[in-house]
């Protein structure tokens, strides 16, 4: 009987005629050079079909972790399918520190990187612009390494999984630093629009969460590191939450990450849940959209103007920051961008209907989507072309398309 998997959600159901879970990368090199078609599965946190075949689907979570520091380069070596969180306890317990992380620390590594996924910060890239070097088993099997310098790095990193299967991932690392967490209520709206620069820079990751109803966002969350200033008695009219704080206000925060703040490991203040917490499925879908920093009055404006389609499907909205990059598919592409992410329930219709109001209203700002959340259309890449004669050099059969990246990369 075939295996029937579900993503993390569970709204995408894989059609997979096969699924491989190897232990060996020789492994997955024979499974690429005899299968039509392949696609990866990493920890199933995306809410569309970016990773679905009608072929063969290859989890790479069984391949041995392998942790390799360099302590002279300052890297760390890791197999792609180990999540970040994992990594992140090793690395602390040997001294060491990634420059960010994600919300939710449970996401696999390569998974995160190929779709640009990314944590908070003005200075701070996404997680992707942290890779030194990866090992992809290409379409005709061969294990090939790029590493940062290359000609084809650029275009080898934020890739979607159409260039192969990473297998292998190198980062840079940081010494070991700790974060505090303060989380402050009630920000006045009008002083969002008027302080937006300094309120994204007042700590070294700093967090908005609001569900666009009157005249204040609920929640914001700043994350400073050791050294940094001492945290503001208040934040341009919002005031210090007087216990632990859930982004979704009617949710316990028993899971969240330590506030109030408590110093505490980079790799427990960073993400906003713990990682002994599981996340549940199934309880909500995810939108996201990017725009230009320079324009984010502009993006809160738009998003105002749609609310009352917006309103009906959302559960809380984080706005985040993230520095630009040179990765050719990376939503961050040569532009600092404000992130407006969308945690909506479980109702796709509703879900679509407030998609589809949200990219019209965004689209005079050229929003790029998140790759690995629920959207409609995402705009071309600059390095579309660049990308696809990539694609066609790497992957000359066409073992790693499926129609996902048909539509949304390759596509003229």
């Amino acid at each position: 009987m075939t295996e029937r998997l579900r993503n993390w959600a569970g709204n995408i159901e894989f059609g997979a005629a096969r699924v491989h879970r190897p232990d060996r990368v020789e492994q997955v090199q024979e499974i690429v050079a005899g299968a039509e078609k392949v696609r990866v599965l990493g920890t199933g946190h995306s809410f569309n079909p970016i990773a679905d075949t009608d072929h063969d689907l290859v989890s790479v979570g069984g391949l041995p972790a392998d942790v390799r520091i360099d302590t002279e380069r300052m890297t760390v070596s890791v197999a792609g399918g180990v999540r970040y969180g994992e990594l992140a306890r090793r690395l602390d317990a040997a001294g060491y520190a990634l420059h960010n992380l994600g919300s939710l620390p449970h996401i696999s590594i390569a998974g995160a990187v190929a779709t640009g996924t990314h944590g908070s910060g003005a200075g701070l890239g996404n997680l992707a612009t942290a890779v030194a070097g990866v090992e992809i088993v290409t379409g005709t099997g061969e294990l090939m390494t790029l590493r940062r310098g290359d000609a084809d790095f650029d275009g080898a990193v934020v890739a979607l999984g159409a260039l192969g299967i990473v297998v292998r991932v190198t980062l840079d690392l940081l010494p070991r630093y700790e974060i505090s967490q303060h989380v402050f209520e009630r920000l006045p709206r009008a002083q969002l629009d008027a302080h937006w620069d300094e309120i994204a820079a007042a700590g070294y990751s700093v967090s908005l969460f609001t569900a666009w109803g009157g005249d204040t966002v609920d929640q914001v969350w700043v994350k400073r590191r050791d050294g940094d200033a001492p945290a503001p008695a208040r934040l341009f009219g919002a005031e210090p939450a007087a216990g632990k704080r859930h982004p979704i206000a009617v949710m316990s925060p028993v899971h969240c990450t330590e506030q109030g703040g408590v110093p505490g490991p980079w790799h427990e203040r960073l993400p906003h849940f713990k990682l002994e917490f599981t996340p549940s499925s199934g309880e909500e879908l995810q939108t996201e959209y990017f725009v230009a920093r320079a324009d984010a009055a502009e993006a809160f404006a738009a998003v105002g103007r749609v609310r009352d389609v917006v309103v009906p499907a959302l559960q809380i909205c984080e706005i985040r920051t993230v520095a630009a990059d040179s990765l050719w598919l990376s939503p961050h592409y040569g532009r600092d961008s404000v992130a407006l992410h969308f945690t909506w329930v479980p109702n796709l219709d509703l879900v679509l209907r407030a998609v589809d109001a949200l990219e019209e209203a965004l689209a005079p700002l050229g929003a790029r989507p998140h790759w690995g959340k629920v959207f409609r259309h995402a705009p071309r890449s600059a390095r579309g072309r660049d990308f696809a004669a990539l694609a066609a050099r790497l992957d000359p059969r066409g073992v790693f398309r499926n129609a996902f990246v048909e539509r949304h990369v390759l596509a003229e």
